[in-house]
C-alpha cells in the first residue's frame, strides 16, 4: 500500500478512518448538535478566535468562491504568487467582479509595501490571500499583510490558511482577519470534502447587504444555523466524526507541540535537500513549513526518482504543479507525520539516490 508525502490530501490513520465509521446519525437532532458543538473549541482555538468554526460540505474551493459572492460588494485586490492565488484571480473575472491583482513570480512572497500601494489607489473593499501557497513552497507574511489591510477602513481580508491551519499559529482576531477557511485533507488529515471557516462580525454584516449570495454558500445561512449548532444543509456527518476525532488528538498533544512538530518534521526535510544539493524554490524567509517545494537540478532525472521512490517503497511525494510541475517537487510533512515517519520517507529517499 501506497503512502502519501504530497500536498494533499494526505494520510489518514486508521483510527480516523474507524472514527468515520460512526453509525450515521440524522442530522437535524440532538445527536448531531452535540456533535457540531464538540467541534468548535479546538476549532477556534486553533484560529484564535471567540467566532464560530462553520462547516461546509465542499472543497475549501467552495469558500473561497463564496468569500467572493457574499463580501465584494465594490472591487477585489487579489494577491496572486502561485496556481492557488492566481486561479482566485480568475474565479472573481469568471463571477463577474471586479478585480485587480498583485502578481509575483511563482516562488516569490506578496510583499505588504506592495499591497499598501495598491490599495491607497482606492476603490477596494476586499483582499484575498493564500497564506500558504501549496504550489510553490511559499509561505506569506499573514501578520504583515493583514497590518497593512486594517490601515484602510471597509477593506475585508479572506485568509485561505487550507494547507497552513491546524500546523503554525493563526489569530484572527488579533490580526484582524475577516474570513479564515481551511480544507480538511490538508494538516487536519482528513480524507477530501469538507471545508472549516470563520467569519468576523464585520465580514458578517458586509454579507448582509450584498445581493445575489445564493443558498448553499450564503455566510447568513451559516451563522444562522450555526447559533443551532447546525449547517444550512445536509453535512458530510461521517467527516464530522472524523473532524471530533482528530481534534481530540490535537487537543491531547497540546497546539504548542503541534505547531513545534510541524516546524522539526519540516527542519529535517530541509536538511535532507541540503545535503544532496537541491535548492528550494521558496526564497528563505517565507519558506512553508508543511511542505517543501525543491527545483529540480538540470542533470538530475526527477520522474525515475519519483517513480523509483514509489516502485521501491511505496512512498508518493509530489513533482510540481501547474507550470513549474517537472521543474519542481514537493514533499509534505503535515498531519499526522513524525519525526519517525518522516525519517523513514528520507532513508527510503536517500536508498532511491543511492
Amino acid at each position: 500500500m501506497s503512502k502519501l508525502y504530497i500536498p494533499g490530501p494526505i494520510n489518514v490513520s486508521k483510527e480516523t478512518f474507524a472514527a468515520m465509521s460512526h453509525p450515521m446519525i440524522g442530522h437535524r437532532g440532538s445527536e448531531f448538535e452535540e456533535l457540531y458543538a464538540s467541534t468548535q473549541p479546538i476549532l477556534q482555538q486553533l484560529a484564535a478566535t471567540t467566532r464560530p468554526a462553520y462547516l461546509s460540505t465542499s472543497s475549501a474551493w467552495g469558500v473561497m468562491e463564496a468569500s467572493l459572492r457574499n463580501l465584494c460588494a465594490k472591487k477585489v485586490l487579489t494577491l496572486c504568487c502561485g496556481a492557488f492565488s492566481d486561479k482566485w484571480f480568475d474565479v472573481a473575472l469568471k463571477l463577474g467582479l471586479a478585480a485587480e491583482k498583485i502578481q509575483v513570480e511563482w516562488g516569490e512572497a506578496i510583499a505588504p509595501e506592495a499591497v499598501r500601494a495598491k490599495l491607497a489607489q482606492g476603490g477596494f473593499d476586499l483582499v484575498t490571500l493564500i497564506h500558504n501557497e501549496t504550489s510553490t513552497g511559499v509561505m506569506n507574511d499573514l501578520a504583515g499583510i493583514a497590518a497593512v489591510v486594517k490601515e484602510f477602513p471597509g477593506v475585508l481580508l479572506v485568509v485561505d490558511s487550507v494547507s497552513s491551519f491546524s500546523a503554525v499559529p493563526i489569530a484572527m482576531d488579533a490580526l484582524g482577519i475577516d474570513v479564515l477557511l481551511a480544507g480538511v485533507q490538508k494538516a487536519l488529515a482528513l480524507p477530501p470534502g469538507m471545508a472549516v471557516f470563520f467569519c468576523s462580525a464585520a465580514a458578517l454584516e458586509r454579507a448582509k447587504s450584498v445581493p445575489n449570495r445564493g443558498y448553499y454558500f450564503d455566510f447568513i445561512e451559516f451563522a444562522k444555523n450555526a447559533e443551532n449548532n447546525n449547517t444550512p444543509s445536509t453535512p458530510a456527518i461521517s467527516l464530522i466524526f472524523g473532524l471530533q476525532h482528530i481534534l481530540g488528538t490535537i487537543a491531547a498533544e497540546g497546539l504548542e507541540q503541534r505547531f513545534a512538530r510541524h516546524a522539526a518534521t519540516n527542519a529535517m526535510i530541509h536538511d535532507w535537500g541540503a545535503r544532496h544539493g537541491f535548492p528550494h524554490f521558496a526564497p528563505a524567509a517565507n519558506r512553508s513549513v508543511t511542505l517543501t517545494c525543491f527545483k529540480k537540478p538540470e542533470a538530475f532525472d526527477q520522474a525515475a526518482f519519483i517513480k523509483n521512490l514509489k516502485a521501491k517503497h511505496g512512498y508518493i511525494i509530489n513533482g510540481g504543479y501547474g507550470k513549474i510541475k517537472g521543474l519542481t517537487f514537493r514533499i509534505s510533512n503535515m498531519g499526522n507525520e513524525t519525526a519517525a515517519t518522516m525519517q523513514e520517507l528520507i532513508a527510503a529517499m536517500d536508498d532511491v539516490l543511492g
